[in-house]
Parts: C-alpha cells; structure tokens; sequence
C-alpha cells in the first residue's frame, strides 16, 4: 500500500513538473521578449530620431543648393513650401491668403475671386528637432496654466459674445497689382525646369490644344446603357485599370457601357503644370472639362481607388443627382482623436518619421522633405530611360 503511495505521488510529482515547467518557461519568454521589445523600440526611436535629424539639416542644405542651381541655369528660383508662405504667388493669378492661421487660395478670374481651401501641411513641415522641442515647450506651459484654465475659457467665450474677436483676412500686397492687371497670364505650355524629364512621353501634355486629362475610353460611341467613370490612386495612372480589368470585361459590357479611365491631374499623360497646388477643385475642375462635359456624360457610375476614392466622394457630394454608385477600393480613412487637427494627425499617420519599415521611411522622405524628395526624382525620374534600359537588359526584356 505504502509502495503504491509512493508511485502514486511520484506519478503526479511528475505530471506538475510536465505542467508547471511550460508555464515557467513561458513566463521567462514572456519577459524576456517584453525587455527585447522595450529594447528595440527605444533603438528604433533613438536612430529614427539621429536619421531624421540628418535629413533635416540634409534638405536644409539641398535648399540652398537647389536654389543656386535653379538662378544659374534659369535665372530665377521659385519659392519651395520650406519658404514663407507669403512667397507663393505663382503667376496663374493665384494667392496664397491666412485666416486666423488657416491657409486658402485665392483664384482671380475675369468675373470673381474663389476662395480655395488648402491643407496647412503644405507649408508646415517643421523638423524633427524644433518639434520635439515645441512639444516639450508646450506641455510644460500646459502644466503650468492648467489651473487657469477655466478662467482662461470663460474670458475667451465672452470676448466673442461682445464681438471683440474678429475674422482676420491677411492678404499680400501683390493683389493689388494682380488685380490692377499688372503681373501677366501664365504660359499656356510653361517651360519645363532643367531638373525636369524632356522625353515625350512625359511632355506630352505640353503638345495638345487643350489643357485636359489624358481619358482611355472605350465602349459605345453613343451614350449606351451607362457610363462607368475609373479613377486611380497615388503613384499610379489609368494603367492601373486599362491593364487589369479592361481586357477582362465582357464584349457585352463593353458594348452597353462606356468606361472612362482617367490619368488624374501631374499624373501619367495628364498636365503636370509647376504652378498648381493640386487641390480638391482642381481635381474635380480636371475631371468635369475632360470627361463629364466633353461626351456629355450626365450619370454614370464610379469605381475609385485609395487617393481617388476622395475624389469620388467629393465628385458625388458635387453631383448628388448625377453619381449612380460607389466603388471604393481601399478608401484612405483615419480615425481622428477630438481636439486635434485632423491633417497634421493624419501626416504624422501616413509619415511618422520612422525608419522602419522601409515603406513608412520613404513616405516620411516624400512628404516631409521636399528638396530630398526633389533629388531623389533628378536621379530616377528625369533618367527613366536609362533604368528602364538596364531593367529591360537584366530582365531580359521582360
């Protein structure tokens, strides 16, 4: 009996040394990879914020550099969003104006002047270093007046009962002239820069007669059933849907619908003008003089993806009666948190500042630096035909 006791509790010594040993052991791992974790990321953060630190005085410098470059080979430089706001007066009839910090164009045409609503990340991308240093500074006098508050939110809301607070319009004085009808039109086919491509490909908007979209439309040369309007993403073209889901459609699609892929405004074969900021309007004005005006195009249908899912919403907004359906194709969505500026939250989203993945490093270089960004084109871009070359060798011509 002792001796089966004995075996008995040997047996269950062992079966809690078989249970009990994984469990221990998984809670060495788990530590042990929650101090590897809090390792890498205090890494990550300490070489992100070393790398970008160099790419801020890196830009700084190709600032200057790119500036010298233009005045020599041009004879003039145009203002870069790194510059003073007030230096963007283009020579469109278009001016850059502040409302109580917030940033609009403003269109002069023959009959009005239109106000344009424009992101108020376009000139604010400050560096990593002042932006730290800013945080730092606003979180400590944060904790300072968090007492006076109160104070501080009652006195303001009677301000603005009594009125005292009004809507400041600042404009540059280059109105006036622009207005007086002293700066001149723009160039219907402006001059490309020397950091600019020349091949045809990407100049030919600069040869036709109208300034409008490049549109692959294919389908019934009359109005048919319907109408299906494609519009691509960031970094793409029309390609994106000509190569892909054209030649998959039916011939019995093709000849009830008319489909409509368009290269979108600086993208594929469409305009690239120098002088546009590329707003909203601008899209949209692109789109209804290339495509709904000129085939007469009154409903139809829109199949979007990611950037051009905003177009197609802000297309049906404009065109309640118009628009038949939506497709969005990995619309851009941000959840942002209630009291913060929804661009600048959506920048530090889509450009963190962070060196891996490579991905979100190259985002950050494109939409922070713009001179870094501009060198980057000067070696791949204006020489496609070389890569494309060697691509083509290496591949085999595949």
């Amino acid at each position: 009996m002792s001796l089966y006791l004995c075996l008995w509790g040997l047996i269950n010594y062992l079966k809690w040394v078989v249970v009990m040993m994984p469990l221990r052991e998984m809670a060495v791992m788990g530590k042990t990879m929650m101090v590897l974790t809090l390792t890498g990321r205090v890494l990550h953060d300490a070489v992100s914020f070393i790398v970008f630190s160099f790419l801020d005085i890196l830009d700084l410098v190709l600032c200057f550099a790119f500036k010298a470059a233009d005045f020599i080979i041009e004879a003039e430089w145009k203002p870069c969003y790194c510059a003073s706001a007030k230096e963007a007066i283009t020579s469109s009839g278009k001016i850059l104006v502040s409302e109580q910090g917030e940033s609009k164009i403003v269109c002069l045409t023959s009959t009005k002047l239109r106000l344009e609503e424009i992101s108020d990340t376009l000139y604010t991308r400050t560096s990593l270093v002042s932006e730290i240093s800013k945080s730092t500074v606003n979180e400590l006098k944060r904790i300072k007046v968090e007492g006076k508050s109160s104070t501080v939110t009652v006195q303001t809301s009677e301000k603005i009962k009594k009125g005292t607070m009004r809507s400041t319009l600042t404009v540059n004085s280059t109105i006036v002239e622009m207005l007086q009808g002293k700066i001149g039109g723009q160039h219907l086919h402006p001059i490309s820069r020397w950091s600019d491509c020349d091949c045809k490909f990407c100049t030919s908007w600069t040869s036709s007669s109208k300034e409008t979209l490049f549109v692959r439309a294919e389908g019934p040369k009359d109005k048919g059933k319907g109408d299906v309007l494609f519009i691509h993403g960031f970094i793409s073209s029309s390609a994106f849907w000509t190569e892909t889901l054209f030649p998959n459609f039916s011939h019995a699609a093709k000849s009830t619908y008319r489909l409509f892929a368009i290269d979108l405004l600086g993208f594929g074969r469409s305009p690239k003008p120098a002088d546009s900021l590329y707003t909203l309007r601008d899209h949209l004005d692109m789109i209804e003089q290339s495509v709904l005006e000129p085939y007469e195009v009154k409903s139809f249908h829109i199949v979007a993806h990611s950037l051009g899912c905003i177009l197609a919403l802000a297309l049906a907004v404009k065109h309640p009666g118009s628009v038949k359906s939506l497709t969005l194709l990995a619309p851009p969505y941000y959840k942002v948190p209630k009291g913060v500026l929804a661009t600048q939250h959506v920048m530090r989203q889509v450009a963190p500042r962070r060196v891996w993945p490579l991905i979100t490093f190259g985002a950050s270089i494109a939409c922070w630096y713009e001179h870094i960004s501009r060198a980057i084109c000067l070696v791949i871009c204006k020489n496609h035909r070389l890569w494309e070359f060697l691509t083509k060798l290496v591949t085999r011509n595949r």
